[in-house]
């Protein structure tokens, strides 16, 4: 244990693996889907290509094929790599932006807080997996800075925070390094709060009720963490990151490059603090202003008209938008990277690690909900086995098929969480009268 972040060893849980460590997960979101064509084996057979745009199970080494050029920044790591095709999210909001419902399998209806069902998947691993901050929300959408409102959700009608830049995020998650004199004021401020809110509760009935009771609990929570935070102020020093001058104050002056380099930076600091096991980051949304990008290093590129194939500095968008998934490649291949580099036990931290990459809305840049790829990265200690393939799943409204839901229940049930389903029915497999519920069991070790 001497080898894992202090925190680790502070709260030991029951989702602690045999190995004596946690694992962690990180879930990246992007925005204007995945085509399913821009993930294939760029070199399948005749045979499994035919396979692969008529829908139809496939599975192949990766060890075998080459990657298709925007996943080649990971090319040493394709023992780690899944590319998981035919999994359907129309359970989940799809079009232009899916918010909370993507994390969580419920309709969203346009991030309005009384939709939010559930607990996002996000935080029903970090419950399996505790750490001081639980979960940790990182955030590029719109533009914005500073702590707003995020995706993930904690519980039902209740909106995660998080942090919107990179200068915030270090700022917060290492604020008993930088600043221990404002944790101390944030409690007395936190107790005062906590006093108020409990008289709130007395009156409030229902759904209104449970978020009040969640506020006043979390509140508490925050005030108990930060007092162990205090205390372990010098184990965590090793791990603060360092940013550049350019990204503090929001960081206006910095290049998208610049800023996801920064963002990942923060995150891996937490991850080897062990402050957190679930990160959740959304990395770009439709209203993400793009700036220093390879091949439009002057342009401020939208990615909602690039989803409409407008072209920007001469260059066509169907490149821009591969060089967008390029620069989020670089961050998934850094992450990889510099935890394979931190001892953990007996190996290194990233065997005890998940990385997720996905479309927040599906197969394209207004999707339906029909595909959404996955990306997956996956240290030895997986407990799914799925590494080194190409798996695509049978098609929407066929035997075998799998959903959103089922790929979360996989996840749930793997670490630790016996539940039957986690998310909403699709209601096309339900007419049918075909199974959907439960794990991915070909994918169960």
């Amino acid at each position: 244990m001497s080898l894992a972040p202090s925190f680790n060893q502070l709260f030991a849980a029951q989702g602690v693996t045999g190995t004596g460590m946690p694992k962690r997960f990180i879930f990246i979101r992007k925005s204007s889907g995945i085509r399913p064509s821009e993930i294939a084996l760029p070199d399948f057979s005749n045979k499994d290509k035919a396979l692969d745009e008529k829908k139809q199970p496939l599975e192949v080494d990766l060890d075998k094929h080459e990657l298709p050029k925007w996943l080649r920044g990971l090319d040493a790591h394709k023992a780690n790599m899944t590319i998981l095709q035919g999994l359907s999210a129309k359970m989940s909001e799809n079009v232009h932006f899916s918010y909370s419902s993507v994390m969580g399998c419920f309709k969203s209806n346009r991030n309005t807080l009384s939709a939010i069902k559930r607990a996002t998947i996000d935080f029903e691993l970090a419950k399996l997996f505790p750490s001081p901050f639980g979960h940790v929300e990182l955030s590029f959408a719109g533009g914005r800075t500073g702590i707003v409102s995020g995706y993930s959700a904690p519980s039902p009608q209740t909106r995660n925070y998080c942090y919107a830049d990179p200068d915030t995020a270090r700022s917060e998650l290492f604020k008993s390094v930088l600043n221990p004199q404002a944790v101390n004021s944030d409690n007395d401020m936190l107790s005062f709060l906590q006093g108020k809110e409990g008289l709130r509760t007395s009156g409030i009935r229902g759904h209104e009720k449970r978020r009040q009771e969640a506020q006043i609990e979390s509140i508490n929570a925050i005030r108990q963490r930060n007092k162990k935070l205090i205390a372990l102020s010098g184990s965590l020093a090793k791990h603060l990151p360092e940013l550049a001058p350019v990204h503090l104050n929001g960081g206006a002056n910095a290049s998208t490059p610049e800023k996801q380099e920064a963002m990942t930076e923060v995150l891996i600091s937490a991850l080897k603090a062990g402050l957190t096991n679930v990160v959740t980051y959304t990395i770009d949304d439709l209203g993400t202003p793009v700036t220093g990008l390879p091949g439009n290093e002057t342009d401020r590129v939208g990615i909602h008209p690039l989803g409409h194939d407008e072209a920007f500095g001469g260059v066509p968008a169907w490149k821009t938008r591969e060089q967008i998934r390029i620069s989020h490649v670089n961050q998934i291949n850094t992450i990889v990277e510099k935890l394979k580099q931190a001892p953990e036990g007996n190996g290194t931290m990233f065997d005890n690690t998940m990385i997720m990459y996905f479309p927040e809305n599906g197969e394209t840049h207004h999707g339906i909900g029909l595909e959404s790829p996955f990306l997956i990265m996956a240290g030895n200690n997986c407990n799914l086995d799925i590494a080194g393939r190409y798996i695509r799943l049978p098609v929407l409204g066929t035997e075998g098929h799998k959903t959103l839901g089922n790929l979360y229940t996989t996840l749930l049930n793997a670490h630790g969480n016996p539940i039957e389903h986690y998310g909403d029915l699709d209601l096309e497999m339900a007419r049918k009268k075909l199974d959907q519920s439960g794990a991915i069991k070909q994918f169960m070790t």
